[in-house]
């Protein structure tokens, strides 16, 4: 029987030989706890203009993430200082790829995560308790069921807490004191209850703007961490190459021998881009739909299409395919959203067709999937 393979591998193995090889040649100074340097940090998530030399072979350091390269500095200080790290912004800006690039990269472990929902409770951040030992054998350590919050601060690791404002807002400020004094008291053990964190440990939370007001944070949470806005893409050409990469690496994952197509990816970058910002490259004014047109859509977007063309056609990208992806991908939180992108089409798209022909032309043609 062949072995199965797990469909996601966290960070710290997916680029195990990078952050490898970044340690060996790591000789810059080091935040207690760090398993790297803050510019080793930078390197590993921006990547290298030279490959590193490690064990006889030449490790690339590939760049990781594509935006403001002054965001992850800030970043990497804000944490360096042991302050909490909140990243904000729109839905699909990477601010989730972000956080697990940060913590495997200074912790050598991105999963110590707390998966905010509105059912999300204090046991499930701090501690919970084995209750069939807990009554035989009383409050004893043993007893205790670590909760990732727990496991940050005895291990001296990142503990990542993702959408904190899906979560009741009692539930979030339980995180004030720890935050503050780096202690956590569990009242049950008594004398011995109180869990000093080690060095290393840190919070680094995500928010999505479009949840301002779900539980909106205190004032005194707030306090605890800094602020940091993760800005959509704006450049086509940047898009587009996050496009390719998200998509090969989701390829090869899955075993679809098939390549990416450039000059497709750039029409759907194109799209999602203009359609953001509410104009086009012409000029055009429009009007911007209500759904998220983020560049993580646009990757499913585009994977979805590249299946369909390895599994059913002919592993060539059909524009058919691609609008009625991405048909799914606006209306399935908004159906008014169709008639703008009936609109885009027959301005935009139609003036690209005429102008610039081929893969535009079937791509306008297929306007017929909007309805």
């Amino acid at each position: 029987m062949s072995e199965t393979k797990m469909m996601r591998l966290p960070m710290e193995e997916a680029y195990k030989d990078e952050l490898e090889a970044l340690a060996a040649n790591d000789s810059g100074r080091r935040p207690a706890g760090w398993k790297l340097s803050p510019k080793a940090v930078r390197t590993f998530i921006l990547g290298s203009r030279e490959p590193i030399s490690h064990n006889g072979k030449q490790v690339e350091i590939h760049k990781k993430y594509f935006g403001n390269d002054a965001l992850i500095e800030r970043c990497i200080v804000t944490l360096a200082g042991n302050r909490g790290l909140m990243l904000v912004g729109e839905p699909g800006t990477a601010k989730t790829m972000l956080s697990e690039l940060l913590s495997a990269a200074i912790s050598g472990n991105s999963m110590n995560t707390i998966q905010g929902t509105a059912g999300t409770t204090e046991d499930m951040i701090k501690y919970s308790w084995n209750y069939a030992m807990l009554l035989d054998r009383g409050p004893i350590r043993e007893a205790l069921v670590p909760s990732p919050l727990f496991v940050g601060m005895e291990q001296g690791i990142i503990t990542r807490f993702e959408e904190i404002t899906r979560t009741p807002a009692q539930i979030q400020d339980s995180l004030i004191s720890v935050l503050s004094d780096k202690v956590l008291n569990v009242p049950e053990l008594g004398a011995e209850g109180l869990l000093f964190a080690r060095q290393g440990f840190n919070v680094i939370g995500t928010a999505n703007t479009r949840d301002k007001g779900v539980n909106e944070m205190s004032s005194a949470l707030k306090r605890r961490f800094n602020f940091e806005t993760v800005e959509p893409v704006r450049e086509v050409r940047m898009e587009k190459q996050i496009i390719l990469q998200e998509v090969s690496k989701l390829a090869m994952e899955n075993g679809i021998e098939m390549e990416a197509d450039e000059t497709a990816a750039e029409v759907l970058a194109s799209t999602y881009h203009e359609l953001r910002e509410g104009v086009s490259s012409m000029g055009h004014q429009i009007d911007k739909p209500s759904a998220v047109m983020s560049t993580a859509e646009a990757v499913s977007v585009f994977y979805q299409t590249m299946m369909s063309a390895y599994y059913y056609g002919d592993s060539k990208i059909s524009m058919d395919d691609m609008v009625q992806n991405l048909v799914g991908a606006v209306v399935k939180e908004n159906k008014d959203d169709l008639p703008k992108i009936r609109s885009y089409f027959q301005t935009v798209i139609k003036d690209k067709s005429q102008k610039e022909g081929d893969v535009w032309k079937a791509y306008y043609e297929a306007k017929k999937y909007l309805g």
